[in-house]
């Protein structure tokens, strides 16, 4: 599961859904594997505009070994910045979660992470 992915995933527990504190899911436990990618400064650019900085903030503070990212979203000349978005292309594509969990922090309900692919399947008495 690439890092990108967390900032777009919440907590699927019908409850959770209008709750703030069920975005962003908290990675525990997190196993990173760095998978080498072509350096795509565009699509970095692109996709800025769709990431929840504040989100994105709390999931680096919990996937350790990350430099520190900007305390605000790149706009304007920082966009240009090539070491910003090297490192923004690190931690979004290059950054997979092989194992560990995601918790809401809502409901506390976990999503596991096995082989890099999150199940978030609910059993019947959560949907």
């Amino acid at each position: 599961m690439k890092v990108i992915t967390a900032n777009f995933m919440t907590c699927a527990v019908k409850g959770c859904k209008t709750s703030p504190t069920s975005f962003p899911l908290h990675f525990h436990d997190a196993e990173l594997e760095l998978q080498e990618l072509d350096f795509q400064p565009q699509f970095i650019r692109n996709i800025i505009s769709r990431i929840d900085w504040d989100g994105l903030q709390v999931t680096v503070n919990e996937v350790l070994g990350f430099p520190k990212i900007p305390d605000s979203k790149p706009e304007g000349e920082t966009l240009n910045d090539e070491q910003i978005l090297k490192d923004l292309h690190r931690l979004l594509l290059e950054t997979q979660v092989m194992e560990g969990k995601l918790t809401c922090g809502n409901c506390g309900h976990e999503y596991m992470i096995k082989e890099g692919i999150a199940n978030f399947l609910l059993p019947s008495h959560l949907v």
